[in-house]
Parts: C-alpha cells; sequence; structure tokens
C-alpha cells in the first residue's frame, strides 16, 4: 500500500511542479504554486512515502525544466520569478529531506519509558 501511495504523490509533485513552472511567469502563477506546495508538504506526514515523494518529485520536475530545450529556449528564464522558483525548489528539498525521521527512532512518540 505504501508504494502505492508514494507512486501517487510521485505523480502529483510532478504535476505541481509542472504546473508552478508554466505559470511562474505571471506573479499570481508563481504564489499559487508555491502555497500549493506548501500547503501539501504541510499536510504531508513525514517519511519516505509521503513528504520526501512529493517533494523530490516536486523539486526534480521544476530542476529538469529549467535547463535548455531542444530549440535552445528556456521554460525558467534568468529573471526574479525564474529565480524565486529555482530557490524554491531549493527549499522544497531541503524541508522534504530534513524532516525525515530519524532512524532507529521507531518509539520516539511514545513518550517515556515506565520501567
Amino acid at each position: 500500500m505504501r508504494a502505492l501511495v508514494a507512486l501517487g504523490l510521485l505523480v502529483l509533485g510532478a504535476a505541481t511542479g509542472l504546473a508552478t513552472v508554466v505559470l511562474h511567469s505571471a506573479w499570481w502563477g508563481l504564489m499559487l504554486g508555491v502555497a500549493a506546495t506548501a500547503a501539501s508538504l504541510a499536510a504531508l506526514p513525514p517519511g519516505w512515502w509521503a513528504r520526501t515523494a512529493f517533494g523530490l518529485a516536486w523539486a526534480v520536475t521544476v530542476g529538469y525544466f529549467s535547463v535548455r530545450l531542444g530549440e535552445g529556449d528556456y521554460l525558467v528564464s534568468a529573471n526574479l520569478p525564474g529565480y524565486l522558483l529555482l530557490g524554491g525548489a531549493l527549499v522544497v528539498l531541503t524541508v522534504s529531506l530534513a524532516t525525515l525521521p530519524r532512524p532507529g527512532r521507531a518509539d520516539a512518540g511514545k513518550g517515556p519509558s515506565a520501567s
């Protein structure tokens, strides 16, 4: 079940990233993309199967479409909205990875032991 959820969140993250890339040149498109991404990251639980899958797909999609296309054009231009989008991709990637649960701490949320 986790793999299916992760696959769905990978697709959702890539779709949200692509929509943000396409609309980022309009101020409202950039704000809408950033707000949707931030809300998704806040709503998803931390972990490889949830928040990290979404954030990684979003950041990779933005990075993929920031390089030159075959025709020599760019989807992400070298202006303020473009730089804000690329900076946002770094923030999304950092938040997605920094909020991963610490390894070996499966009982961290259970409180003190009753020994």
